[in-house]
């Protein structure tokens, strides 16, 4: 039973493969705050050129 813990203790494979599990999830979170911050500045971008639009179009009107 000790030799089975310590071949597991020693594996290095184990400790790998969670490491690039970290990696990737924070890899992941960096892009979707990164999306989600594009995504909000263009809406706003869209959203000011509207209102600008809309503002020159109604002055043309009156």
């Amino acid at each position: 039973m000790r030799n089975l813990i310590r071949k597991f203790i020693r594996n290095e494979r184990a400790a790998t493969a969670l490491e690039y599990g970290l990696l990737a999830a924070l890899i992941a979170g960096g892009i979707i705050v990164g999306a989600r911050t594009l995504g909000n500045s263009i809406t706003n971008m869209f959203s000011t050129m509207s209102t600008t639009m809309n503002t020159a179009a109604g002055n043309v009107q009156k």
